[in-house]
């Protein structure tokens, strides 16, 4: 798959994940709060993309490397991303208030991670044969 259309699927598959995030923040945040819940929405998120990307935007990379130790070095590699991610999550729940501020954090924050997260993933855990 050439870069644009491969970089096009991280991005779909990244907005799956985002309807994933916001789906377990909104129902985790009355038992964890608008912080804690946000960790266990990002590994909800990062597991389901790790396992689309595996499918189909990185389905032509290294099949035989153990599923374990792949999906174990998307979420450590995704972690840069997560960092721009979580931070500008926090900025957006400082500055804004209202039940659409933790959604719109979410958001602002995939896209500030999105070509970190891009760039990771394609060189680091999915590489080419």
């Amino acid at each position: 798959m050439k870069l644009g259309r491969q970089f096009l699927s991280f991005a779909v598959v990244g907005a799956i994940g985002f309807v994933v995030d916001v789906a377990v923040l909104y129902l985790v945040a009355p038992l964890l709060g608008w912080y804690g819940a946000r960790v266990l929405s990002f590994l909800a998120a990062a597991t389901a993309t790790w396992a689309l990307n595996r499918r189909y935007t990185f389905k032509a990379r290294d099949a035989n490397a153990s599923v374990l130790r792949e999906y174990l070095g998307y979420l450590v590699t995704m972690l840069g991303g997560a960092v721009v991610n979580y931070g500008a999550y926090v900025l957006v729940l400082h500055w804004a208030s209202g039940a659409w501020a933790p959604a719109a954090g979410v958001a602002l924050g995939s896209c500030a991670g999105l070509a970190v997260n891009f760039l990771s993933a394609r060189y680091l855990v999915f590489k080419a044969r």
